[in-house]
């Protein structure tokens, strides 16, 4: 369905009559703050994500004869 001149002008009427004259800047202003913070949220949104902080080091312990010997076994950094 079109909007043509004549539906807006209706519409806006209805509105004027509803709201009354004083009430209507005071909607428009705050209409206005609403879609400045709006495109303020989309745009954090918009902006790509930190990079994802690289995960720890894992430390294993080989088991190896050596254990058994009671020899020491320095522990191995896998990344």
């Amino acid at each position: 369905m079109a909007w043509g001149p004549w539906q807006i002008l209706l519409v806006l009427a209805i509105i004027l009559i509803l709201f009354g004259g004083k009430k209507l800047p005071e909607l428009a202003h705050s209409l206005g703050k609403s879609l400045n913070e709006f495109k303020k949220g989309k745009e954090e949104g918009d902006k790509p994500a930190a990079p994802a902080p690289a995960p720890a080091p894992q430390v294993t312990q080989q088991a190896t004869s050596a254990t058994a010997a009671n020899e020491t076994v320095t522990p191995e950094v896998v990344k």
